[in-house]
């Protein structure tokens, strides 16, 4: 553990709150985290849902002490947003991957026009992650993946809980005006349109955003990037069947996956949420494949072309 705590004055993190306005008008807060040195990589952070972007501080400082810069996205509802699901507010997969997503990414390429912008994310924050990369494919050097994959019921040990589960979540979205996830202990409160969204592609293990005309399962297979995964061992919520389903969305990508263990992570739980507050161990492994990446996407431009 120390070996990977330790680093140069220079890259002592800093952190600073930027506000980001969608073109909806929506309004929240990036938080960013940079070492002290200019930053060669940054890292659009996507989080899981439900979950405020605070809660990746650790990951943030952790990649600064790398050397790498971190801008982590606040989803619309949560934290920093002045948006809250209800009855009269509402929005889906669209609003998230037009409106919000690319307004962070402009504030963060702004801030460091020069350094390769890499976009990642953990759980749900991974799959759009993909569908943004897929959305924009000359804006963002790769996709990193923590603790992520397809939500498709055919994946999971219990599918058919699941199944059930895909089928009730829209209606009762629908009928309380919002699902109510934090008194069922699933996300927080979520919007009608990101849940109808969310529980189609756990019925259909297909991506699809009311209101887009995309074809993201066409949009994914066209990809041609570097896309790192890490797998926590003892995560059920994204087993290996599940990320194997959402990385075969993407057949020409250059793809590096590896799995944590309690025992590579100083005896921490390798389960969906405890790796957040002692992400070193996946930070490092991150940082090395991200240092390569240079001799990848150069390999993938040459068979491209």
């Amino acid at each position: 553990m120390s070996a990977l705590l330790t680093s140069s004055a220079l890259n002592t993190p800093s952190s600073t709150v930027v506000p980001v306005l969608a073109k909806d008008g929506a309004r929240s807060e990036l938080i960013i985290v940079q070492p002290g040195e200019s930053p060669a990589h940054v890292i659009y952070w996507l989080p899981a849902l439900g979950v405020p972007a605070k809660h990746y501080l650790p990951l943030a400082e952790a990649f600064a002490k790398h050397g790498m810069a971190m801008a982590l996205h606040e989803w619309r509802g949560l934290g920093s947003s002045d948006r809250r699901a209800g009855r009269q507010c509402d929005w889906g997969y669209r609003e998230l991957l037009e409106a919000d997503v690319p307004a962070g990414i402009a504030e963060a390429r702004a801030r460091w026009p020069r350094a390769t912008l890499w976009i990642a994310g953990h759980s749900l924050g991974g799959q759009l992650s993909c569908l943004y990369a897929s959305l924009h494919p000359d804006t963002v050097a790769g996709i990193m993946l923590i603790g992520s994959g397809s939500p498709y019921w055919r994946r999971f040990r219990f599918g058919a809980l699941l199944s059930i589960a895909y089928r009730l979540a829209s209606p009762l979205a629908q009928l309380v005006g919002y699902l109510p996830g934090r008194r069922l202990g699933f996300g927080g409160n979520e919007a009608r349109g990101v849940i109808a969204d969310w529980s189609r592609s756990g019925r259909t293990g297909c991506y699809s955003a009311d209101g887009m005309a995309v074809d993201f399962e066409r949009q994914l297979r066209a990809l041609a990037m570097p896309v790192f995964a890490l797998r926590l061992r003892d995560d059920w919520l994204a087993p290996q069947s599940s990320l194997a389903w959402l990385l075969d969305k993407m057949p020409k990508t250059f793809q590096r996956m590896d799995v944590m263990t309690p025992e590579r992570m100083d005896g921490q739980a390798a389960d969906h949420f405890s790796w957040m507050k002692f992400p070193y161990a996946l930070v490092a492994q991150l940082s090395e494949w991200i240092q390569r990446s240079e001799a990848v996407r150069g390999s993938l431009e040459s068979a491209g072309s």
